[in-house]
């Protein structure tokens, strides 16, 4: 069923009157804003409205829109009152879903109060970086060719005494030849797998047998692998408190799941391609 009422823009434009001014001790949300055949608009109603608004409207001052919000309340109350008949499916199911939506929104909001308390975050934070330790990094520099007989030539020369850091200027095709191929220090995720695997697998100092990636063939020289410094607890803050939050809801969600009695009939007669035909709800 399609919106047929819609904050009109005409209702939003910097023409309208300022709303009345009420006391802030005065207004709350069960004020009267306005009685539409004996029905009360509370003032509560507008605030509603106004925060499921579009943010573009919300970039107007809210003096201008005040008036603008309880016309459209006013209107949308004379309509309803005037609709004759059985409210569609698509109504009543929507104001199932709506509720349904709204009650597990203010379940969810009620359970985060209190699930990044100063003192599980701070839990959390030790747990992650146990001893103040961070990541392991490892730093490493490679000669990359284009053939495999090319690498393993390459890798004979460094063993018999070849500089690593020369023979990469010399003969790396890689952007890093001309630094000796020194890649610098990186953590796990940021190398493609075949030569982050090769690079786990080294002691320092060691030359790895040929690898081939998409790039081409390398040698790796790991050069020194090191611990990084954990960060402060307040760099982590915001990450740490979204883990709680998530780990707090999925708890509570497959608690109430699984405390639940759920009955699923069998679906296998359903064709999915229903919930594509909304004319069935008219």
């Amino acid at each position: 069923m399609r919106n047929a009422l819609k904050l009109l823009p005409a209702l939003a434009v910097a023409a309208l009157p300022f709303g009345p001014v009420l006391a802030q001790d005065e207004a709350g949300v069960d004020t009267v804003v306005a009685v539409v055949n004996g029905t009360e608009i509370k003032l509560g109603h507008m605030m509603t409205l106004y925060a499921n608004l579009p943010q573009q409207y919300k970039q107007i001052p809210v003096t201008q829109l005040f008036d603008g919000i309880l016309e459209q309340l006013i209107q949308q109350e004379a309509l309803a009152q005037h609709f004759d008949g059985t409210p569609p499916a698509s109504v009543t199911l929507s104001l199932e879903n709506e509720e349904r939506a709204l009650m597990a929104a203010s379940e969810i909001g009620a359970l985060l109060e209190n699930a990044a308390t100063d003192e599980a975050i701070q839990a959390a934070y030790d747990a992650k970086y146990v001893d103040g330790d961070g990541e392991r990094e490892w730093n490493a520099s490679h000669i990359l060719v284009e053939t495999r007989e090319e690498a393993e030539a390459i890798r004979q020369v460094l063993l018999d005494g070849a500089v690593f850091a020369e023979v990469a200027k010399t003969s790396s095709t890689g952007p890093s030849g001309p630094s000796g191929g020194s890649l610098g220090w990186f953590s796990a995720g940021q190398m493609v797998p075949p030569f982050e695997e090769a690079v786990m697998a080294l002691e320092s100092g060691e030359i790895s047998e040929p690898v081939e990636t998409q790039f081409g063939w390398h040698i790796v020289k790991l050069n020194e692998t090191r611990i990084a410094e954990a960060p402060s607890l307040e760099e982590v803050r915001g990450e740490i408190v979204n883990e709680l939050e998530a780990q707090a809801v999925e708890d509570h969600v497959n608690a109430l799941t699984s405390a639940a009695k759920i009955e699923r009939p069998d679906l296998s007669g359903i064709d999915p391609a229903l919930l594509q035909q909304p004319g069935l709800l008219e």
